[in-house]
């Protein structure tokens, strides 16, 4: 038969669980509404797109939860590697100041459409890593609608602005090495000098004329992509 010390002594290890326990269970609620304030405050409720890094401290507040932004600042972090900074070098390469550069800078323009095509590549697989990273992750029901919010401003939404570039740029490249195809193969009827262009067959100029209307409209479609890109940055 157990003594009536042992018993206590069970029951006083009892306690000591369950006084644990709660004292736990209050840590995790206070990481988590430092987390989910963190998130309203600095992310949802500031305008346009905003990507905070929280100091050691803060991270610290959040607990494990740190590691569920990690989500979104990595996303963030791999997008400005692998396609923000080389789209500006592509856009520079493919950077096209004047007729002549059509007919003298063919290659460059060919490797610059090349070079989106990698870009996409680069932003899905982006894009995909930082979904399933989401979905893994155990939430609880006053957390999740918050993080599910910010996912979709900082990740989501941003990556379905940029992907609708691409097809603008797509158009415009191909017009542009079509221009200079057509310039090349009538080189002997088009005179090129700076932004002059001089062209001896009226056909031939006309079907020139309508290319170069083409293009200039293809154009206005990236203008438009890159002011939603703008209002959605800057919350316009």
């Amino acid at each position: 038969m157990r003594t009536f010390i042992q018993r206590l002594g069970a029951l006083s290890l009892l306690m000591a669980f369950g006084l644990a326990l709660v004292a736990c269970g209050n840590k995790e609620a206070e990481q988590r509404k430092a987390f989910t304030a963190f998130l309203q405050t600095r992310v949802l409720d500031k305008p346009g797109l905003r990507v905070p890094m929280p100091t050691e401290e803060e991270k610290a507040s959040f607990g494990d939860y740190a590691k569920h932004y990690a989500v979104i600042t990595d996303f963030n972090e791999g997008m400005n590697k692998s396609v923000s900074q080389p789209m500006t070098q592509i856009m520079a390469k493919g950077a096209l100041r004047s007729i002549a550069d059509l007919a003298s800078r063919r290659d460059d323009l060919k490797a610059a459409k090349d070079g989106l095509n990698g870009l996409r590549s680069a932003l899905d697989q982006q894009t995909a890593k930082a979904d399933a990273a989401h979905a893994q992750l155990k939430q609880p029901d006053d957390l999740k609608p918050v993080y599910d919010k910010a996912f979709d401003k900082t990740v989501t939404t941003p990556a379905g602005t940029f992907k609708e570039v691409f097809p603008a740029l797509d158009t415009v490249f191909d017009s542009a090495l079509a221009i200079g195809d057509f310039l090349e193969k009538n080189k002997s009827k088009i005179q090129v000098s700076g932004t002059t262009v001089t062209v001896a067959d009226p056909a031939v100029q006309a079907e020139l004329n309508k290319m170069l209307q083409q293009l200039n409209g293809q154009s206005a479609a990236i203008n438009a992509a890159q002011r939603k890109m703008q209002a959605m940055v800057q919350g316009s």
